[in-house]
């Protein structure tokens, strides 16, 4: 068993990582005007099959339905993003690309998803499953830990 000593500056140098990464996405994001749980968004959107929901994009991002919605409306605003009703459940709006926000986007998620994959390419791909694999574990453990407090 780890000791609590060392328990306590592996969490913290996962946090650290984690909080890297995060700035990873945010000093990227911020080139182009937008925060990270916007490019977060767009990213979700340029890879759905076509549509999604604003409750798909909640539960993606684990973000609250507000923020969701004040992004999608600032999209939507800039005729980047097209709502339609959803025709298999009319409380629920189908979320699109414009072309105009698929050109905007293009710029934006394509490069962005390149240095992503050539990333995890580096690692090779026994370390990537390996990455994916612990990362799974250890947020499968954190929920539960947390659902316990």
């Amino acid at each position: 068993m780890t000791d609590n000593r060392e328990n306590n500056e592996l969490v913290n140098a996962y946090c650290c990582l984690r909080d890297r990464q995060f700035a990873i996405y945010s000093r990227y994001a911020k080139k182009f005007g937008l925060t990270a749980n916007e490019l977060f968004v767009l990213d979700i959107l340029w890879f759905a099959d076509g549509t999604c929901t604003q409750k798909e994009i909640c539960g993606r991002l684990s973000a609250n339905k507000q923020t969701v919605a004040a992004i999608i409306g600032r999209f939507a605003q800039k005729g980047y993003l097209l709502l339609q009703e959803d025709e298999g459940d009319r409380r629920n709006k189908r979320i699109r690309f414009t072309e105009r926000g698929r050109e905007y986007a293009r710029a934006i998620i394509p490069p962005a998803a390149d240095a992503e994959n050539a990333a995890m390419a580096d690692l090779g791909i026994g370390q990537s499953r390996e990455l994916v694999r612990l990362t799974v574990q250890f947020s499968e453990n954190m929920e539960k830990r947390f659902r316990e407090i």
